[in-house]
């Protein structure tokens, strides 16, 4: 079993900056990768960005391209979500996932944090 919390959502105005933090703990030596996804109002959750947890490669969606970066510190087992130049589409609560193998997918995800962007 692999404990996910996340934590740092907020109400913001567009253009701001928020960090989302995810501690992870139990059997974390199983972790292949981390990501954040969101489920805006209304929608499907969706990926937002993903890292390797021994190499640190990091992807991301295109709608966050260039204005979130995914991090992680692997001796706190701690992922983070640093979201610059919010939008009002960015409005959504994010979750953490984490994905033991590849072929796996992610099977273990923390309860969300809000993040609303007004405009």
């Amino acid at each position: 079993q692999v404990r996910l919390v996340e934590s740092g959502g907020g109400l913001v105005q567009a253009g701001d900056s928020l960090r989302l933090s995810c501690q992870a703990s139990g059997r974390t030596f199983s972790i292949h990768q981390m990501a954040w996804f969101r489920r805006p109002p209304g929608k499907e959750r969706e990926f937002v960005a993903g890292i390797t947890w021994s190499r640190g490669d990091a992807v991301y969606s295109d709608s966050v391209k260039g204005r979130f970066t995914i991090s992680r510190d692997s001796l706190e087992w701690t992922a983070y979500l640093q979201m610059n130049s919010l939008k009002p589409e960015d409005t959504a609560v994010y979750y953490c996932g984490v994905e033991n193998t590849p072929a796996a997918g992610y099977g273990y995800w923390g309860q969300g944090t809000q993040v609303t962007v007004s405009s």
